[in-house]
Parts: structure tokens; sequence; C-alpha cells
């Protein structure tokens, strides 16, 4: 896990922290410009309890790593637009919204966290440190918890596996003998067919001979009743 002192010095290390800015409002509230995304450098200054040339000179010394976590700096034309939009959002009129004279630093909710990862005097600045390795300790034993768990699941598996292994055989006796019972069904399904058949012919028969019979009796009672008459 890294230390507080990792954090100062490593630029890695922060860069992979800036996307926990909810740990700034663990600490204490900051005051967002009316945008609800910027803050100014006095707003940054108050927040972390020290003076604005305090977050100048860490801004100064970090310009670089300041801009690719969010730091602008307005001048002219974009100055003038920046002010008015804020002035309306702001609601008031021309003396509502402080005015910057020729330029002026934006600061959003992660270059403040990259403010606080670089601050050394200010314990503000210190209490977001070790929230942030609080938090990233706790995530840490999450994550090697999680592992265990998928260790013991792969353990698990592993031992399904291997009685599956051991069922392969006795699986392919009893597939090759349901196989041999369905070619047996099978045969036997023929033979009743036969069977049937043969039943249907002898039926035929019994019906033909039985027909004859009547026919003869019918012939043996004529010669009777011939044979009464002489």
């Amino acid at each position: 896990m890294p230390t507080e002192v990792a954090l100062l010095e490593s630029r890695a290390l922060r860069d992979e922290q800036l996307g926990r800015v909810d740990v700034l409002d663990k600490v204490k509230s900051l005051a967002l410009l009316p945008d609800g995304i910027h803050v100014r450098t006095e707003d940054v200054a108050r927040y972390f309890e020290v003076s604005t040339e305090v977050i100048k000179k860490v801004t100064f010394r970090h310009r670089a790593e300041m801009e690719e976590s969010g730091l602008t700096v307005l001048r002219g034309s974009e100055l003038r637009v920046f002010q008015r939009d804020m002035q309306s959002l702001w609601g008031g009129g021309q003396e509502s919204y402080p005015q910057a004279a020729t330029q002026l630093r934006l600061y959003t909710r992660r270059t403040v966290l990259n403010v606080a990862m670089l601050l050394r005097d200010s314990d503000v600045a210190r209490c977001v440190r070790t929230y942030l390795l609080d938090a990233e300790g706790e995530l840490r034993t999450q994550y090697a918890s999680l592992d265990r768990r998928v260790t013991r699941i792969e353990s698990c598996l592993s031992g399904v596996g291997s009685a599956l292994q051991e069922l392969g055989p006795v699986l392919l006796r009893m597939s090759e003998r349901l196989d041999s019972l369905d070619r047996r069904v099978e045969v036997t399904h023929q033979v009743i067919g036969a069977m049937s058949l043969r039943l249907t012919d002898v039926q035929q028969d019994v019906v033909r001979m039985d027909a004859r019979l009547n026919c003869f009796g019918r012939q043996l009672k004529e010669l009777r009743r011939r044979g009464g008459r002489r």
C-alpha cells in the first residue's frame, strides 16, 4: 500500500487517485462557482485553509500536471464570456460576481484533489491524503478477499474436473449400453410389426374360413331338407 510520502513524491501514484474526487467532500465542503464545475484560486486556498500564494506556488511548480488534471487559465475574450455566463448564473447584477483583472485560473474538482496530493503544509490536504490511502487500503483488502474466493472456486472446479475425468469411462460405457438397448428395442419393434401383419393375415383367413363354413352349413341343411321329402 502506498504511503503519504510516496503519494507526495510520485506523480504516477497521484494520477491513479485522480478519480477519487468524492474524498474532497468527506473532509469538508468545496464551494464551487455557479456553473457547478469550477473553483477559483481563492476558493481552493479557502478550502485548504492556506494563502492564495501557497496555492499559486504549488500550481506554478506542477503546472503541466495541473493542466492535465483540469487547470484552465482564461484571458481576453474567453474570460469576458465566462464572466458574463457566471453573472447570468449568479442571478445578480454587475457586482454580484467578482471580476478578474486580466486573467482567471479555474480549477476542477480533479485539480483540487491534485493540489491536495501535493500540498504539504495543510492539515486539510493531509486529511484528504489519509482518506485516499485508507480507501486504497480498503480496496486492496477487498481485492485480496475476492482473490481468495476466486482461488477457492478454482480449487473446487479443479476437483469437479477430476471427478468428471473419472466418470468419463463410466459414462462412456453407459452410453454404449444405451445405444445397444436402443438397437434391441428397434429390432423388437420390427418383430412386433411383422407379427401384427401376420395376425392381420390370419384374421383374414379366419374370416374366409368362417364364410366357407357358413356356406357349407347352408348346403348341408338343404340336402337334409331334400332327403326328408323323399
